[in-house]
């Protein structure tokens, strides 16, 4: 039976309505601190700590609910160290609902200091709750919010809580400390290394997927950051798969590289389109134009507010998914005739600085490539310089073969991708794919994410119209690649920067 709990939450979202359903049931209740002020504010009969302890809080706070009398109350084992409890006058704790300091979110403070950081570090609030969690045989331990309703019902019906409902509280406590712990853990360890020596990563459940990329595999989504599209907004449409939302992050991400209105589509990971233009209209339809044949069912980026006349455009093509900051309620409007169609409110800032990827058995990390390109470190080998329209098509090209699955190749013109080439294990295959995809290949420029290990890719773009090639170099046949594009009179750039995505 449920006679005495103990309340000390930092999150303390329906604590008051919780709290005082408690006291109806005739729960003696035990607080602290900042707690304790809020019941009292709410006029909920409660002991403050320091009346069971018969000592004060000191220390700033630090010190409080480290007493037998508290730790006591909650690991003693009913059936075996009842004669001591009595002995040392420790009374018995059957419930302990206890939450953290904001740790994690303190940090995320863009002038967040080293002294605040550590002051967010929860002593007490952990070690309560992973002694009641040990002592999940006669105590309950909540940790979240959304289990006071559920708790309550079984409250009311049974005065107990289940064996069953104990151990799955203990097993929800235990996965709080852990990556509770571990956010801390991984902040101090990159006040001094980039990778530290064990990784700890706290991801939460979003939800439960329908299935994984396909319909035999099981998969949930987890979060990693506030940043993460798993937050995003949905206004209408079917539960977004697990392929909605790998292909949804990857569009979000390139849309982001623009200050310009622009729009991406992809499809299976990759862009099939891409545009800037003066307007959000202007660029999804000449995204949608570079190849309309694989944007069918595709994934849509925007990084403006769509308005009204850039959803007209949008409902007239069948899309899974739309993306953008935000949406006019006329957009809105006109989005909702396509009842499946899921439309998300979104913005990516790429705020997570490494990139994880799973191997059997482990995971690689890296830092994500936020290189931004510079001209003033450009090499121009070639004997044909470029226009400053070619150089902002370059640079336009560049931004976008970066994302796109190795080894890869863009063909660009006039801010719209005209041809790409995916994911190739030689990269003249992937050459080969670009310019089959593409329409009208006059004044066009090439953007290759790794160098031209032979000149027969450059021999390829004979009368073309291909203009201008951005690479990072670096081959032992560059001197044979610049030839043939000095043969050619097709003008290349170094970038000496590699963009691999595998």
């Amino acid at each position: 039976m449920i006679k005495r709990a103990l309340i000390s939450v930092s999150d303390k979202t329906g604590i008051v309505d919780f709290a005082r359903a408690l006291h109806a049931l005739n729960i003696e209740i035990i607080s602290t601190g900042g707690t304790s002020k809020l019941l009292h504010d709410n006029q909920i009969p409660h002991h403050d700590v320091s009346e069971v302890t018969d000592f004060p809080e000191m220390m700033d706070g630090r010190l409080k609910t480290l007493h037998p009398k508290i730790h006591g109350g909650i690991l003693g084992k009913r059936d075996v160290h009842a004669e001591i409890a009595k002995q040392y006058d420790i009374n018995w704790i059957d419930l302990v609902i206890v939450n953290l300091y904001p740790f994690k979110a303190t940090i995320q403070k863009p002038d967040v200091t080293m002294n605040e950081a550590i002051e967010n570090i929860d002593i007490g609030g952990p070690t309560m709750i992973r002694a009641a969690a040990k002592n999940m045989d006669w105590v309950g331990v909540i940790v979240d919010p959304k289990d006071y309703e559920i708790i309550l019902d079984e409250l009311k019906q049974n005065k107990s809580l289940s064996e069953i409902t104990r151990k799955n509280l203990a097993k929800k406590a235990f996965q709080h400390t852990a990556a509770y712990d571990g956010v801390i853990a991984e902040f101090l360890s990159k006040e001094n290394n980039l990778f530290s020596e064990n990784l700890h990563l706290s991801l939460q459940k979003s939800t439960d997927l329908r299935y994984g990329e396909n319909p035999h595999q099981k998969a949930a989504a987890y979060r990693l950051s506030e940043n993460s599209l798993l937050n995003a907004k949905q206004h209408q449409g079917k539960e977004l798969s697990y392929n909605n939302i790998s292909d949804a992050d990857a569009a979000a991400t390139i849309v982001s590289e623009f200050s310009e209105p622009a729009a991406v589509i992809v499809k299976h990971a990759n862009p099939c389109g891409v545009a800037i233009a003066k307007t959000l209209k202007e660029a999804f339809q000449a995204a949608f134009q570079a190849d309309s044949t694989s944007a069918f069912g595709g994934i849509v980026a925007l990084n403006r507010v769509c308005d009204k006349e850039t959803a007209e455009e949008l409902v007239k093509i069948f899309f899974e998914v739309i993306i953008a900051p935000d949406y006019s309620d006329e957009a809105l409007a006109i989005l909702s005739t396509k009842s499946n169609l899921r439309v998300l409110s979104h913005t990516s800032k790429n705020s997570t600085p490494f990139l994880y990827k799973h191997i059997e058995g482990g995971f690689l990390v890296q830092e994500r490539d936020q290189v931004k390109l510079s001209p003033e470190n450009f090499t121009i080998p070639t004997q044909k310089k470029l226009t400053a329209e070619e150089l902002q098509s370059l640079m336009f090209a560049f931004q976008i073969v970066k994302h796109v699955k190795s080894n890869a190749i863009v063909i660009a013109k006039e801010n719209v991708t005209i041809g790409i080439g995916c994911g190739q294990v030689s990269r003249i295959d992937a050459v080969d794919i670009a310019l089959k995809k593409a329409k009208d290949l006059t004044d066009s420029v090439l953007a290759s994410d790794a160098f031209f290990p032979f000149r027969d890719s450059i021999d390829r773009l004979k009368n073309t119209g291909i203009k201008a090639i951005i690479q990072p170099g670096g081959s032992m046949r560059d001197e044979e690649v610049i030839a043939a594009c000095d043969e050619l009179g097709i003008a290349m750039v170094f970038t000496h920067y590699r963009c691999f995505t595998h």
